[in-house]
């Protein structure tokens, strides 16, 4: 059907910003996992294979390596060098910062890029206190199994934290996971040289544990507990005359000059800076990404859960609670009135002609059929006219295009009776739909009906997917509104109306792309209750390729966000109005609009989950325990409606293309319904599935034993 809305030229831009923003996050993701030492990262370091060279084998703690030729020092007698590795720690640092102070005495720290990145001010403090500051490597990974690309990039990295923390670089290193000199064996002596040699570093070990210090030391700490406590054993040895950093002790050590070339600390340049900054904000991000996916993911979780289990609970509900609108209820009469139908049409020559013959072939016999034209160009209204000379009950009104609501306006002035049927004209009625739909209208309150749609062409991948969403979503979707009455739409492929109730609010409105959930809504606002009657059944022709299903889909989102904003106060209104406000459009701004809104993002995050975390089989358990729970709903929902359950087979598969199109689907309608962009009415392509829909009809009509048209 056309619309007379205006189309302005989709948003496009949003799809590189999405792009973008997920490589973003992604990227983030993957830099924290290297941080984390999950990404091509060695947590333990392991044994050595060979000895270091000879030429290190009593080497002083303090090393500069070139090729084969190894130059050391060590701290003067009666100096002592502290010297603190890993952190800076938001506890401890700060408390031995305070101890040294309390004794005048410096210390180097060896500190992790990445924590100074993460704590720049404590970087600030302990250079402002006099205190110097070497390198521990970015992440504290174990070089010597670390990949060449990892290797150089703890290195560069680190040196941008600092000039980012506090605008400095260092020339001092402490290899990650050693000690003294001998523990820089095997596979970690060639990364040693390749820091000293390639990089100009000064590596700093730790002397051999007994030493005194009255010989002079380099003592080396962690930033914990325990070093508080023998930092202030040390700071009380009357045999350690000067506490002094790595640096300062070198200026008197014998060969000390020649390895301190110039300071240890240099300041980093302006560019060097900005990189910095920019590193530490890029850190930030993935440490706030990680943190927050872990909120959302837990809640996203629990609420699809709960979500799940709610559905079931009210479906058994609903079973137990339809007895009381099916035929023969004992205390609501059965109702036999005539009923007008309304088939709006727009080049739909493919299917008229089985919707036609389906209504014509009703049980309920009493019927007007009013095929509404809006201005096909195909045969649409020569077939029509030939079922309309055949049986009186049909007749055939034209209309210049203007869109489907306009076209069902124009059909109600021709209504005649008091119940309206409204039916979409690519869809194939069971014989005693009609009859089952109209009798929940014999309750007062009532003014609306949804039926059943089923979908008729499921024999390719796609269509089995519609034909799940259709069964597990939609439909255990209406048994929850019923019971909860906030039923949101009466789809436009079948639903019945009190005529009154339609004249009360006005008809349909143009205002929205999603005329069925627009009226649905205005009912409930106007005091109307809206039910779901699951034996009433039609089946549709749905999209057989992506293009189609994303025209539909887009539409009908778009549509259903124009009808949300459009009812929005109803959540402040009293009565059914505000049970459906505070229900149903809580539920369809949360589980429609929010967590789609949120799905890439998730996704991403489950990508990385199973790719780098040391639990990979945890996160594959999770899914694989969230699609059984799926997958027995959806059992559950095929067994309501009557269905095989061996279409299940193809649901996992639905949640790798299927659910991302949906998602990219809400992502592209809240764009452009955000920003103020008009959509046209797109046609669905019709290729004459009716026939095969009926060919459903005639296999359900013959095990329920009813009469059917073939």
């Amino acid at each position: 059907m056309a619309a007379r809305h205006k189309q302005a030229r989709d948003p496009r831009a949003h799809w590189p910003l999405l792009f973008v923003t997920l490589s973003v996050l992604f990227g983030a993701l993957l830099f924290h996992g290297w941080v984390q030492n999950e990404v091509d990262g060695a947590k333990d370091k392991q044994d050595c294979t060979a000895p270091v060279p000879r030429a290190a084998a009593d080497a002083g703690p303090v090393l500069s390596i070139q090729g084969d030729r190894v130059r050391s020092a060590s701290m003067p007698a009666g100096t002592v060098a502290l010297t603190y590795d890993g952190g800076p720690d938001p506890e401890w640092t700060p408390r031995l910062l305070a101890l040294l102070k309390k004794h005048d005495a410096h210390a180097t720290f060896f500190l992790s890029g990445a924590k100074a990145a993460e704590y720049p001010d404590l970087v600030h403090r302990i250079r402002a206190e006099g205190h110097e500051i070497g390198s521990n490597t970015y992440t504290g990974a174990d070089l010597g199994t670390a990949s060449t690309v990892r290797g150089a990039m703890e290195h560069h990295l680190t040196q941008s934290a600092f000039a980012g923390a506090d605008g400095f670089r260092t020339s001092l290193l402490r290899m990650p996971m050693t000690t003294t000199v001998p523990t820089l064996c095997g596979a970690e002596w060639p990364a040693a040289r390749s820091a000293s040699e390639d990089d100009g570093y000064l590596l700093v070990a730790a002397d051999r544990p007994g030493r005194k210090p009255a010989a002079g030391l380099v003592r080396q700490f962690s930033q914990t507990s325990l070093a508080y406590r023998e930092t202030g054993q040390l700071l009380a040895d009357p045999d350690a005359r000067r506490f002094a950093t790595v640096s300062e002790g070198l200026r008197d050590a014998k060969g000390g000059p020649a390895l301190a070339a110039g300071p240890a600390m240099t300041p980093a340049s302006q560019p060097q800076q900005w990189l910095g900054t920019a590193l530490m904000r890029f850190q930030d991000l993935g440490r706030s990404f990680v943190a927050a996916l872990g909120v959302i993911l837990t809640a996203a979780a629990v609420l699809g859960l709960i979500r799940l289990f709610v559905l079931v609970v009210f479906a058994r509900a609903h079973v137990k609670r339809l007895e009381r609108y099916r035929p023969g209820s004992p205390w609501l009469r059965e109702i036999r009135d005539p009923v007008t139908v309304l088939v709006p049409a727009y080049n739909e020559e493919a299917g008229i002609g089985g919707t036609l013959r389906s209504l014509l072939a009703s049980t309920h016999r009493q019927l007007q059929i009013i095929v509404i034209d809006d201005g096909s160009s195909d045969r649409t209204v020569e077939i029509a006219h030939e079922y309309a000379d055949r049986d009186p009950r049909v007749q055939v009104i034209c209309q210049p295009n203007a869109g489907k609501a306009a076209a069902l306006n124009h059909g109600l002035k021709y209504a005649r009776c008091p119940y309206v049927v409204m039916v979409d004209s690519d869809t194939v009625f069971e014989a005693d739909a009609i009859e089952r739909l109209v009798q929940p209208l014999a309750h007062p309150a009532v003014g609306a009906v949804s039926g059943n749609t089923k979908v008729g062409n499921r024999r390719r991948f796609l269509g089995r997917w519609q034909h799940l969403e259709y069964v597990f979503g939609f439909n255990l979707d209406r048994r929850m509104f019923e019971v909860l009455e906030c039923m949101t739409t009466v789809p436009g492929a079948i639903g019945a109306f009190r005529l009154d109730a339609l004249m009360g609010v006005g008809g349909l409105s143009e205002d929205t792309l999603a005329e069925d959930t627009d009226l649905t809504m205005a009912l409930w606002r106007a005091g109307w209750r809206v039910v779901y009657e699951e034996t009433a059944i039609a089946w549709t022709e749905v999209p057989t390729s992506l293009r189609q299903l994303w025209r539909q889909r887009y539409r009908w989102c778009y549509g259903t966000l124009q009808a949300m904003w459009k009812h929005r106060r109803a959540v402040f209104e009293v009565g059914p109005a505000g049970r459906f406000g505070r229900r149903g459009l809580s539920y369809l701004f949360l589980f429609q609009v929010v967590l789609p809104l949120l799905a890439p993002v998730i996704d991403v995050f489950m990508l990385y989950s199973a790719l780098f975390t040391d639990s990979p089989v945890k996160s594959m358990a999770t899914w694989i325990g969230f699609l059984a729970v799926q997958i027995a709903v959806a059992a559950y929902a095929l067994k309501l409606d009557g269905e095989r359950r061996r279409t299940l087979w193809s649901l996992p598969f639905q949640l790798f293309v299927y659910r991302q199109l949906m998602y990219l689907v809400v992502i592209q309608s809240v764009v452009a319904f955000v920003g103020g962009s008009r959509l046209k009415w797109q046609r669905m392509h019709r290729s004459g599935t009716a026939a095969a829909a009926a060919k459903h009809i005639g296999a359900e009509a013959d095990r329920r034993g009813l009469p059917v048209s073939r």
